[in-house]
């Protein structure tokens, strides 16, 4: 079990301070970049929160061709992280995309995502995604990420800014799903 180690936080730069983490027995799960060969789970991933219809502006998962498609299509400097459970089974998994990748003038910002099956979450692994992403983020040259939040995900909203993301911006009524209107919240991080 993943347990927080009192007075673990953040640091003046934001960081989440993850080695304060403490692990008593074997991990429960590992932080690992995807690969093709993960996308029938990613696809399981997204089709759990999908069907939540309550954390995500994505109203249906991408078939698992389409999420090799995307896998593949990737240029070097963006990533997915996976985690993977004892079993081997994909349980969330975090995608750092180029903000703008035809704009030079934004090659330093980065566009994040998060997605967790709910029994996998405040559980450490959201933290030891970005862990992963965050320093693969600062090695290939980002100074900035960016994520839109539902509105109404004020779970998701929390988790961000735990991490040292801040609001920056509203989206207003930028989602629909199943006729509900909702607003996107932007938050930013500087690496």
């Amino acid at each position: 079990m993943v347990g927080q180690t009192p007075g673990a936080g953040l640091h003046n730069d934001g960081v989440t301070d993850l080695d304060a983490l403490t692990l008593k027995g074997p991990p429960e799960f590992t932080i690992r970049r995807a690969s093709i060969e993960d996308a029938p789970g990613i696809v399981a991933v997204l089709q759990h929160v999908t069907a939540e219809r309550v954390y995500s502006a994505i109203d249906r998962a991408w078939t698992v061709d389409e999420q090799r498609l995307y896998i593949e299509s990737r240029s070097v400097r963006e990533a997915t992280y996976v985690a993977v459970d004892r079993s081997g089974q994909v349980v969330g998994y975090q995608c750092l995309d180029l903000h703008a990748p035809l704009l030079t003038t934004m090659a330093h910002v980065g566009e994040l995502g998060t997605w967790l099956k709910s029994e996998w979450r405040r559980r450490g692994v959201g933290h030891a995604l970005f862990r992963e992403t965050a320093a693969f983020a600062r090695s290939n040259g980002y100074r900035k990420l960016v994520i839109q939040v539902r509105a109404s995900n004020t779970a998701g909203r929390s988790f961000y800014a735990g991490l040292g993301f801040v609001e920056c911006g509203r989206l207003t009524r930028q989602v629909v799903i199943d006729g509900q209107e909702d607003d996107e919240i932007i938050m930013e991080f500087f690496l």
